[in-house]
């Protein structure tokens, strides 16, 4: 029930059905420099209660309004149309806290308004006309929706604001207006917004996370301002494409298709491989998988068994990738080293916004094992090395979500696999990257999917020309389940 009219402290308050809507009087003359609300404020706002946040808005922004408007809490409808009154009447919003509480009135009577518009119930009527004079009660709110933001300029601020609270959003959005800011509410993830990054990308414009947000949204907002955008667009890996792979090191075909072209020759060939993985509608990133670092059959000068591929002879690769919109994988075959000694190594190119890192557990060796002799293995310990490594490297360059590929065909290859992490930083996905007939593959994904779908994982899978038999089809690969979002040939 929405109450109106004019009441004196002792008035009854009119009934809706039978009153028109309320003139109101002309406002009393105040001095304006005073009453003005302050424009271009950056809010400090603690949590998400509406109540709580706007009187915290209140404090900061408003002087000696004319109007102040009052709802109750728990409907959002009618918390939206007091909204747009506020906005109509540049005023603040107040959520009546279910009682005069202290620092309600205490607000109430530093504001000092000429007329309380109350979108509520008539005991909040009678609950709030001995602590103000009402002079004017609005009997018929707006049935326009809260207006859409004006466009308030390039240096005026944005305030973000964490989606799905109705109420919440329609508190702040009347601050907003009053301020002339813009207010983006934010579902989930803040790198997906296509709004926040259309405000805010290569700008210094003053922005305000309102609202109780996740700790990790401060180093987001760093990643929406600066980063480059992913191939095929965008901040986050996925939903929203596939990659599809040539693996192989440049100018050695006996390791993989990759190898047996140069970088313009493999994009022409990859291209309308990708293409079939579009029949379920996801788009696909053609990509370079790059075995930079090779298990070797020789200890070599450093003992490690690892033959490591200079960042000189791979750069034409990772350039022509980012022109031509291809997203890189570094592979590691760490031998008898660890995966992040190798993974520091390629820092520099790691830093680019196109490329990812690989890890191959198969050539990781304990000190007594050779390759070929034995299979290696890592502890999801070491992998998380990497992870934490990875992770704070894309959150300390702004950079956009970075792909991490753990290579597995047996359960022994990776041990305590589901204490890796997955941090928002990265895509993870576990790649099943077994050999052999068809219906053995089937298996293996079968065997290594099992039981772990809700780790925040995402799933690979690798065809081989030669040793497949037969090599699976793009129909067959995007029937698997789960079906996978990163699907590399060798």
């Amino acid at each position: 029930m929405v109450v109106a009219g004019c009441v004196a402290q002792t008035a009854d308050p009119p009934s809706t059905a039978d009153s028109p809507t309320t003139v109101l009087p002309p406002p009393i003359p105040r001095p304006v420099s005073a009453c003005r609300p302050a424009l271009g404020v950056l809010p400090t706002v603690v949590g998400g209660d509406p109540t709580l946040v706007g009187l915290q808005l209140s404090a900061q922004i408003f002087g000696c309004p004319t109007d102040v408007v009052v709802t109750e809490p728990g409907d959002s409808a009618r918390t939206q149309q007091a909204s747009a009154l506020a906005i109509s009447l540049s005023a603040p919003l107040l959520v009546y806290p279910g009682s005069a509480t202290p620092e309600f009135l205490a607000e109430l009577k530093r504001l000092d308004p000429i007329r309380i518009h109350i979108a509520g119930q008539a005991r909040l009527v009678r609950e709030l006309a001995p602590y103000a004079q009402v002079t004017g009660v609005v009997l018929r709110f707006p049935e326009h929706p809260i207006p859409p933001n004006a466009g308030s300029g390039d240096r005026l601020p944005v305030w973000l604001v964490p989606g799905g609270d109705a109420e919440l959003t329609a508190v702040l959005a009347a601050a907003a207006a009053a301020t002339n800011a813009e207010l983006v509410p934010v579902e989930g993830d803040l790198r997906a917004s296509e709004e926040a990054r259309r405000l805010l990308f290569g700008n210094e414009r003053p922005a305000a996370m309102v609202g109780d947000w996740p700790s990790e949204a401060g180093w987001q907002l760093g990643v929406v301002r600066k980063a480059e955008e992913l191939p095929g667009g965008g901040l986050l890996m996925f939903p929203g494409r596939r990659l599809v792979s040539f693996y192989g090191t440049p100018g050695t075909a006996s390791l993989g298709v990759l190898g047996e072209q140069g970088p313009e020759a493999t994009i022409g060939r990859l291209r309308p491989i990708g293409a079939e993985y579009e029949a379920d509608g996801t788009p696909v990133v053609p990509t370079f998988e790059i075995i930079a670092t090779v298990a070797s059959s020789k200890a070599g000068a450093d003992a490690d068994y690892s033959d490591e591929i200079d960042i000189d002879y791979v750069r034409p690769w990772i350039d022509l990738a980012r022109q031509e919109g291809l997203y890189v994988v570094l592979d590691l075959q760490p031998g008898r080293t660890d995966f992040l000694t190798q993974a520091q190594r390629y820092e520099e190119l790691l830093k680019e916004p196109h490329v990812g890192l690989a890890l191959d557990p198969e050539w990781r060796l304990r000190p007594d094992q050779v390759h070929l002799r034995q299979i290696g293995s890592v502890d999801a310990a070491e992998v998380n090395t990497v992870v934490e490594w990875l992770a704070a490297l894309v959150r300390d360059n702004s950079l956009p979500q970075k792909l991490l590929i753990v290579h597995q065909f047996n359960l022994m290859m990776i041990t305590h696999r589901t204490e890796i992490l997955t941090p928002s930083e990265l895509a993870v996905v576990i790649q099943m990257d077994g050999q052999g007939p068809i219906g053995s593959k089937y298996g293996t994904y079968e065997a290594i999917t099992a039981g772990v779908l809700d780790e925040g994982w995402n799933w690979g899978w690798k065809n081989f020309y030669d040793e497949d038999s037969p090599t699976a089809t793009p129909a067959q690969v995007l029937d698997l389940e789960p079906v996978p979002v990163f699907v590399s040939y060798q």
